[in-house]
């Protein structure tokens, strides 16, 4: 579903009459579809169209944000008298300013027609090679193939005025038999860059012949694949890489800027202009995405800020607002690892007894301030002794901080792969992290997983 010129031009209207004395309006459009198969067949499609608005009042320092999914005029109209009703009696939030002034929007190409193309039998086709493929292989597949079109568009009574057209689409697979399961999964804007075949044998090329042994609980060298690594990466971003978990204390940079607290090889940033990743060129307040640099070669530097956080330090915003009305703060969604000079190849054959590790799931956080994190291994875990990976290893619980875990980098792959989540709740809009893989000298596992 597409936001009609008509539409968007009655929302500036709205944002111009409206009698508070600072006004925003956030548009978001969705028109997606999700097909979910097990190895048996293609059980399920749900399509999903969508707009929702969200409109955001100031009178003062009282701010009111209201949200609709009814947008004719009358119900634009009731939707904006009930935010301005909301605000006079909100109690005024004294950190408030102002909502952006208009800044500069640098140009990106986040929308392919041809997503226009992949209709449900398109994808039904391409899941059913995925399976043929595996059962050629003695292995059958499961997952999820979604793709969609969002749009973003922000007005507010100060001038900003932001449109984008975002289309992605994501496979994750899981392919499975009686010894195993092994993992791929695929994120993109465009769908003609999506290999069916090279991801099945990615997946089937986990599932080993040797039978699963379990490793007793302790710390041990390990490899982590980009899915791992993203994994770990976007639960340092939540914890503590933004403005607002610094400014109520709890984020593990607290008092530690300008320190080295990961290893000099390691450089992690966030950048929504870069061509490699998902690209997003504004935030939901319509403020220009910056490129932020959390650590420079392990030296903690900087952190994302949108309006309100931004304007607590007298600093500008970086382009990082969530949808409103959020309590999560600026979050950065556009992480980039830096590569190194390794390969997986290379990085195997350096270890004499060690983990490899395709992906985590079941993440959560134990200890914010420490950056402490615990989840479990899934579908790819192998021991590997003397350079050679061996047996698959039953599934096994981790317990790290982050920090220590990214200062005891060994060597870091020169290949890059953009990592996804999916959407599976809430608004859709898909984003990645650019992760590599990273070899680590000492990871923590706290216990053997019981599923």
């Amino acid at each position: 579903m597409s936001a009609s010129k008509d539409l968007l031009k009655k929302l500036q209207e709205l944002v111009g009459e409206s009698p508070a004395d600072q006004t925003e309006a956030l548009l978001m459009t969705e028109d997606s579809s999700l097909t979910r198969f097990t190895p048996a067949a293609v059980h399920q499609h749900v399509a999903e169209q969508n707009q929702t608005l969200v409109l955001r009042v100031v009178l003062g320092k009282q701010v009111a944000a209201v949200t609709t999914n009814l947008l004719q005029p009358s119900s634009l109209r009731t939707a904006l008298e009930k935010a301005v009703s909301l605000a006079r009696i909100l109690p005024p939030n004294p950190d408030f300013l102002s909502l952006p002034f208009p800044r500069p929007i640098t140009e990106a190409k986040t929308f392919h027609e041809n997503i226009r193309r992949l209709t449900p039998g398109k994808k039904v086709k391409a899941i059913r090679g995925a399976m043929g493929l595996a059962k050629r292989r003695g292995a059958s597949v499961s997952g999820a193939f979604s793709h969609g079109v969002v749009e973003v568009a922000v007005f507010n009574s100060l001038g900003v005025e932001a449109y984008q057209q975002y289309s992605d689409l994501s496979l994750h697979l899981i392919a499975q038999n009686d010894r195993g399961s092994g993992y791929a999964g695929f994120v993109s804007r465009d769908p003609d860059s999506l290999q069916v075949e090279s991801l099945t044998q990615a997946a089937v090329s986990k599932i080993s012949q040797r039978n699963a042994i379990e490793v007793p609980p302790g710390e041990y060298e390990v490899i982590l694949e980009p899915d791992a690594v993203h994994e770990i990466l976007a639960f340092g971003g939540y914890l503590g890489l933004h403005a607002l978990a610094v400014q109520e204390g709890r984020s593990f940079l607290c008092r530690h800027f300008g320190e080295k607290l990961l290893d000099g090889k390691v450089t992690l940033y966030d950048d929504g202009l870069d061509p490699h990743g998902l690209q997003v060129p504004f935030d939901f307040e319509g403020v220009p995405k910056q490129k932020v640099v959390f650590f420079d070669k392990g030296v903690a530097r900087n952190i994302t800020y949108d309006s309100l956080t931004a304007g607590r330090e007298k600093k500008e915003s970086t382009g990082h607002a969530p949808i409103p009305p959020s309590t999560e703060g600026p979050i950065p969604i556009n992480l980039f690892m830096e590569g190194g000079d390794s390969s997986l190849a290379e990085m195997i054959h350096s270890v004499r007894k060690g983990i490899y590790v395709t992906r985590f799931h079941y993440t959560n956080v134990v200890e914010p301030m420490k950056a402490v994190i615990t989840g479990m291994t899934r579908d790819g875990t192998f021991w590997v002794e003397d350079g050679e990976i061996k047996n698959p290893v039953k599934d096994l619980r981790f317990t790290e901080s982050i920090l220590k875990a990214l200062s005891r980098v060994k060597a870091i792959s020169r290949e890059r792969k953009i990592c996804t989540s999916g959407s599976v709740y809430g608004h859709r809009f898909i984003t990645g992290t650019v992760a590599p893989a990273v070899q680590i000298e000492g990871f923590n596992f706290s216990g053997v997983s019981s599923l």
